[in-house]
């Protein structure tokens, strides 16, 4: 009985440290790519893609330049 409190014992406090340091492990590697710039160029894509598709506004396309002051705009057709 004694040898398996022993062991018990042992194997929780192995354990708790492997766990430990696992899970700082994880949760550097975890910050590491939420503040990677490629995460963020990734995240703003999304989001701008996101609000694009959600917006209300017409999107606006030339039409004709008359001239360097003057164009012509009309609304692009929405896909459904």
């Amino acid at each position: 009985m004694f040898r398996v409190l022993i062991a018990a014992g042992a194997g929780y406090v192995l354990g708790t440290k492997a766990g430990r340091r696992r899970y700082e492990q994880i949760s550097r590697a975890t910050k590491a790519v939420l503040t990677s710039p490629a995460t963020k160029t990734v995240l703003d894509a999304g989001r701008q893609k996101l609000a694009d598709s959600l917006s209300t506004e017409p999107k606006m396309r030339t039409l004709k330049q008359i001239d360097e002051e003057t164009v012509v705009y009309i609304p692009e057709r929405r896909e459904a």
